[in-house]
């Protein structure tokens, strides 16, 4: 008991506080844009939202140093729960990414996006020096391939998509040889081109063409990306008020509650609400920074750091597309968007943060 409270002593505020609070906004959001019918949606994220703070809490007080142990286990069981959705899989307008268990739906791909984090962590850990070996940056790269291709197939880009660039910035913060990071370059840019003609379906492809000039199609590919423009410039500064947005309260704006939330809430919170969020979120990533450079060590440095560059490409990737400057890709906004396995992925990943910034401080002070 004595441990756990000085944990608790140890506690990032910052984080806590800032997740909380962006929590909250996605709830009123989620709320806002589901008034006709709000009770379901926003039931089930709260019952999400308290199983992740009792995720966060545990996680926060558990010593994150015995992961190292069970990430074999770890791997496999995320690998056969990806080979579950095949069979057991939920599909919802063309992917099957879910698996149905009644009451909940969960989705492993959001989970194994912190797992790989995990499994990284201690491969980056262990091999040290070895990293300089062109060897050991492919059998990372055959870590990760396994669950992102398992991932792709689904087809679910977005969680593809985030596993990958987590582990490309895991590896260039590491001790590989950065001669070998042309090599990796030259690797990505084939696997781009192959999964452009074999791999990417129609639709995934017309998110790029449209992308590329949304105006071409305007009631077909690319009304979602124009609606979203028109939902974030018409909030203005101070914005329409909670429950008020035309686009997103008359359903001119599609998936208001999931990609498009940081839309609905621009047009209904204006420039000031969107200032907000990113000024959360950027209390979240200085202190993740700095949390990062006074881990203890190596295994608690490199998962810290792939927390971060988790949290910091889906929050980049899915503000871009709702202001136009990416594609449209089925990635969450950490926190906000609709989404128990997301909510649920993100509460845990900041309770080991909590964990490793809780050991820091503990050597620091002499505990």
């Amino acid at each position: 008991m004595r441990n756990l409270l000085s944990n608790f002593r140890y506690f990032d505020l910052y984080i806590f506080a800032s997740s909380t609070l962006l929590l909250i906004l996605g709830l009123l959001m989620i709320y806002s844009t589901t008034l006709e019918s709000p009770a379901n949606l926003l039931i089930r994220q709260l019952i999400y939202a308290v199983l992740g703070f009792i995720g966060l809490f545990i996680l926060a007080f558990f010593d994150y140093r015995k992961l190292r142990s069970s990430t074999g286990i770890v791997y496999v069981m995320i690998i056969l729960s990806l080979l579950l959705v095949w069979f057991l899989g939920y599909q919802v307008r063309g992917s099957t990414r879910w698996i149905d268990l009644g009451i909940f739906r969960v989705q492993p791909a959001e989970f194994a996006k912190l797992v790989m984090i995990v499994i990284m962590a201690k491969f980056l850990d262990q091999s040290g020096e070895k990293l300089k070996s062109i060897w050991y940056v492919l059998l990372s790269a055959v870590y990760v391939a396994i669950p992102a291709v398992l991932i792709l197939i689904e087809p679910d880009l977005g969680s593809t998509l985030v596993i990958f660039f987590t582990w490309l910035a895991m590896l260039l913060f590491s001790r590989m040889n950065k001669k070998h990071l042309v090599g990796v370059l030259v690797l990505v840019i084939l696997l781009l081109s192959f999964s452009w003609f074999f791999v990417l379906h129609d639709y995934q492809k017309n998110r790029i063409y449209t992308f590329l000039d949304p105006n071409k199609d305007p009631q077909g590919r690319g009304y979602n990306v124009l609606q979203s423009i028109i939902a974030v410039g018409s909030g203005s500064i101070t914005g329409r008020g909670v429950g008020r947005g035309l686009q997103s309260q008359l359903k001119f704006l599609p998936e208001r509650q999931t990609d498009f939330i940081f839309a609905s809430t621009a047009e209904e919170l204006g420039l000031f609400g969107s200032i907000f969020i990113l000024g959360l979120f950027g209390v979240i990533f200085v202190r993740l920074i700095k949390a990062v450079r006074r881990a203890r060590d190596n295994f608690g440095m490199y998962l810290t750091l792939g927390i971060f560059f988790m949290l910091l490409i889906q929050v980049l990737i899915n503000i871009s597309m709702n202001i136009g400057l990416l594609p449209v890709t089925g990635i969450p906004l950490p926190l906000l968007s609709y989404g128990g396995s997301s909510l649920l992925t993100t509460m845990l990943a900041l309770g080991l943060v909590q964990s490793v910034i809780a050991r820091q401080k503990a050597v620091k002070f002499g505990d």
